[in-house]
């Protein structure tokens, strides 16, 4: 437990409650309240009383609308009883899914950039994790080249996230079928964050157990949080082959028996009425995309065009600081709250994540102030 560090996206948002006049652009949560049909049925729900655990595996309902989803969505079936469990969010699927597939010295390489909980959940279950490195100057796409050289006769799986936290990249599926044809070579396994799936701008996001021969080596992710602005509700489900799922579901059974069952009320309904509340937030996200990438290249930086989620990731090496001094400093003397790229793993290192999940004025206030910072500098 010594060897883990605390979260470093915690650790500023925790600070933003010390200090006066912030303007957050680090947590990435929408600055969506949810929907208000999604709301109404989470109160009827208890309005009747329905208060009850679930099965482990979660409301069958919810599963078969998450089964239909992927059938009508990517083609890719999976069978509501065997193949699908509900989890407190992605997070826990994330960790479920490691403690089931890693033994202890397997290597998992992960792609750096990465969503923080990725190399502590290896850690946690006793694997290895190996990092490998992707760039900004590649669109921070991961090749069959560099993920050939992490590959070594411990390797279990592989864990991606397009579209990626903390970057924005997306993978198209060339791409993605190249990376497919390694895994299928090496015989491993694939878990595929993809959390952020509706947040695509450019192109159309392609479900990694889509591809051929991928259903049966991948353990897909996804959930509630960004797409429904659900954050707080931690709802989430793994996809995955029976024998994967059931496997995940004992480790479940006994932490979490069940996600609660008025956040997965809330679920089936989002799924079956939430379409056009999900497509307004996206238009306005995609919106202030284009705001916050002009606005951040115009005072100064070179910011890759993210394609997906809602981060902005702009390099500031020519600053003269790392990312850590610069996040730090940037919100004691202006109040304006980053993400060092540096929690992000060794990549992330002379970048910033700038989450635009914030109104248009609070990104222009906050550009403002980042200007005003590197004026002084």
């Amino acid at each position: 437990m010594k060897t883990v560090p605390p979260s470093g996206i915690r650790r500023f948002f925790d600070l933003v409650s010390e200090i006066d006049d912030v303007i957050s652009l680090g947590v990435g949560e929408p600055d969506y309240v949810t929907p208000w049909h999604i709301r109404e049925a989470c109160i009827h729900s208890l309005e009747q009383g329905e208060t009850s655990y679930t099965s482990n595996f979660g409301l069958i309902e919810l599963r078969e609308e998450v089964s239909r989803l992927y059938t009508r969505k990517h083609g890719v079936y999976y069978d509501p009883g065997t193949e699908i469990l509900v989890t407190t969010g992605v997070s826990e699927a994330l960790d479920l899914a490691i403690r089931t597939v890693v033994n202890p010295g397997d290597e998992v390489i992960v792609v750096q950039p990465s969503y923080v909980a990725y190399i502590p959940s290896i850690i946690f279950a006793g694997g290895v994790p190996v990092s490998v490195s992707t760039k900004m100057e590649n669109d921070f796409k991961l090749t069959p080249k560099e993920l050939e050289s992490a590959i070594t006769d411990r390797t279990k799986a592989v864990i991606i996230n397009y579209p990626n936290n903390p970057t924005g990249a997306t993978m198209d599926r060339g791409d993605l079928e190249a990376i497919a044809d390694v895994i299928v070579e090496h015989d491993l396994l694939m878990i595929s964050d993809e959390v952020y799936e509706c947040l695509t701008y450019e192109g159309t996001h392609t479900c990694f157990s889509s591809l051929d021969g991928m259903r049966e080596r991948t353990i897909l992710l996804n959930g509630f949080s960004k797409a429904y602005a659900m954050t707080g509700f931690r709802m989430a489900y793994a996809l995955a082959p029976p024998e994967i799922i059931s496997s995940m579901m004992l480790i479940h059974q006994y932490t979490m028996m069940c996600a609660p069952i008025t956040a997965q009320i809330g679920a089936i309904e989002a799924l079956k009425n939430g379409e056009a509340e999900m497509q307004k937030m996206i238009r306005e996200y995609d919106r202030r995309r284009h705001l916050i990438v002009k606005g951040l290249n115009d005072i100064g930086f070179d910011c890759f065009k993210p394609k997906g989620a809602f981060y902005a990731f702009p390099s500031i090496p020519d600053t003269g600081l790392s990312s850590d001094e610069f996040a730090e400093r940037l919100l004691n003397e202006e109040q304006v709250v980053t993400i060092p790229g540096s929690v992000f793993g060794e990549t992330g290192e002379g970048f910033l994540r700038c989450a635009y999940a914030a109104s248009r004025n609070d990104i222009k206030e906050a550009l403002e102030r980042m200007d005003r910072f590197l004026g002084r500098l």
